[in-house]
């Protein structure tokens, strides 16, 4: 069980000494300290209470850097699911959300167990950046109801549907509130970065806000006003209430938030890795991050992931093990059960601040520009996700761009192989007529054609070698398939090759194979194919191919 079930914690325990402790415990807390302004804020924009992505933060942070396969990795609510957690929260309230989000623990942990940690890495880079610019914009957008202090109802979910809530209360603009909203943005995107290690932006903006609109009793609201304050305590362990009719309508959530989770943790693990030149167990992780998704919701918590801001930070600051992450949910525990009556004085429009500020930089605005540089099957499967996550939603988003973004692939693979068809030639030496000298001529052997085969063979492609059969009105007598360059076969190609070998038969003609590679060689005598064709017909190389073929029309003549 070694192997299949191995957190990175039990190697980074060994030889641990005081030195590292320290090291792991001021960056846990420092970092700790961040995540609380965000884990609530990540709440707040969800749709549900702040004291979720408290919950959430200390549990799957916890479990996450317990069960873990980085050294580093800090987990816990990140803003990659806002938009999802809001809209599952809209259309299948809490309890929906709490039932989706154990059926993604599921998955992600099954991941993990089956080893499909590395099968991640194949989900196309254009699809992770557009819906990450996506997911930016919506959270921008879902923002600009605290930052300018609007007040209206919950927020609908919907791009088109936010626009008009924006646009017909433009009236209840809170000019305090946008004030406030500026100052603490501004203050936050161009706090100085020498000053970011040691006092973080948000934390210090964060507690002057709080300050001044505790002490001036500014007209904005507040975490108290909106929602009552926070509890000082954890929950209780509750079970959901489970709906057999609702079940079915949550797996595609479900599946998304997954996928989404799987994404983001491996990404933050990678760039890790790099930061601290270590290498992360990628099946490890998954099954942290599926432990931590089964476990968080039955206190209320939300989706959880790794989290890349929090991870660098704690990276930057000296944090060398998992203890580092253990110490940062300790952190926000502490904090909750000892300051969670201050937090009511939290005005929103620093946590607004606050995720205007993330959503803007957790995006690469640059990729837009860079468009033009990249193959247009990458330039549109950007384009679909991104506008598809913006317009409709996170899921549809990532099922239609992997849609589109593996028929462009099977298109792409299918150009790149080829069937070239040539007579096959010889060199012979000839009298010449008027001259009588002896002179060497390339003549095509008659009733001989060479096929030249390069590629993937699968069902994309699949029907190029209807080339072959098409040939067969030529009453050709021997038919050399060169297959040097065949990279892989799959069973449609089979199965036209079982109708060629079938109609040439019916045409007299003999089939000889040439080149073939291990794995080509495998597939085709599994599926018998070989013996059809039969073994002296099955040929290492051209030449040896053409040499079976004069042997051929030799015997026949």
């Amino acid at each position: 069980m070694r192997h299949i079930f191995h957190p990175k914690i039990l190697d980074a325990l060994k030889g641990y000494s005081f030195k590292t402790f320290t090291a792991d415990a001021s960056s846990g807390v420092l970092v700790g300290i961040i995540a609380l302004p965000l884990a609530m804020a990540f709440a707040i924009a969800s749709g549900v209470k702040p004291e979720a992505g408290l919950i959430t933060a200390i549990i799957a942070g916890f479990l996450i850097s317990v069960f873990g396969g980085s050294r580093v990795a800090i987990g816990g609510p990140t803003g990659a699911f806002i938009v999802l957690i809001f809209e599952t929260v809209q259309q299948y309230g809490v309890e929906g959300l709490i039932i989706c989000t154990i059926m993604a623990g599921i998955l992600l942990f099954l991941m993990g167990l089956f080893r499909l940690g590395a099968i991640i890495r194949f989900i196309p880079y254009p699809l992770i950046t557009g819906f990450t610019a996506g997911i930016a914009v919506l959270i921008m957008l879902t923002q600009l109801k605290d930052f300018f202090g609007m007040s209206f109802g919950q927020n609908e979910a919907g791009f088109f549907a936010t626009l008009k809530a924006l646009y017909v209360n433009i009236h209840t603009i809170n000019p305090v509130t946008v004030i406030l909203s500026a100052f603490c943005f501004f203050a936050i995107a161009f706090w100085p970065k020498k000053l970011a290690r040691m006092l973080p932006g948000p934390i210090v903006v964060l507690v002057l806000a709080t300050i001044a609109t505790g002490l001036f009793n500014l007209p904005v609201a507040t975490i108290g006003s909106t929602f009552g304050g926070i509890p000082s305590s954890l929950p209780a362990f509750t079970l959901p209430t489970f709906d057999a009719n609702t079940f079915q309508y949550l797996l595609s959530p479900a599946i998304t938030i997954a996928l989404l989770g799987a994404v983001e943790s491996l990404l933050c693990a990678v760039v890790a890795d790099g930061m601290i030149d270590d290498e992360h167990n990628p099946d490890q992780e998954l099954m942290a991050q599926g432990i931590a998704n089964i476990v968080t919701p039955f206190f209320g918590g939300l989706p959880a992931t790794g989290a890349l801001v929090r991870t660098a930070t704690n990276i930057r600051n000296g944090g060398k093990t998992p203890v580092a992450g253990i110490v940062h949910s300790i952190t926000l525990l502490l904090i909750m059960l000892l300051a969670a009556p201050l937090a009511k004085y939290v005005p929103l429009a620093v946590l607004s601040a606050i995720l205007i500020v993330m959503a803007m930089r957790m995006a690469d605005w640059g990729e837009f520009k860079r468009l033009r540089l990249y193959p247009r099957s990458d330039a549109i499967v950007f384009l679909l996700t991104f506008l598809l996550t913006v317009i409709f939603n996170l899921t549809v988003a990532v099922e239609a761009g992997m849609i589109v973004a593996c028929v462009l692939f099977i298109r792409h693979m299918s150009v790149q192989s080829d069937v070239k068809v040539e007579p096959m030639k010889e060199t012979v030496k000839k009298e010449d007529a008027v001259t009588h000298e002896i002179k060497e001529y390339v003549e095509p052997i008659e009733d001989v054609l060479v096929f030249r085969i390069s590629g993937a063979l699968f069902f994309g492609a699949a029907q190029k070698l209807k080339v072959i059969t098409k040939s067969l009105k030529q009453h050709p007598r021997v038919l050399v398939l060169q297959m040097g360059r065949a990279i892989s076969l799959d069973a449609t190609t089979l199965l036209v090759m079982d109708e060629l070998i079938r109609k040439s038969r019916a045409e007299g003609a003999t089939i000889l194979i040439c080149g073939l590679n291990e794995h080509s060689e495998v597939v085709m005598r599994r599926a018998h194919m070989l013996e059809k064709i039969s073994n002296e017909n099955i040929l290492p190389d051209l030449s040896a191919a053409l040499n079976r073929a004069r042997q051929l029309l030799k015997n026949e003549n």
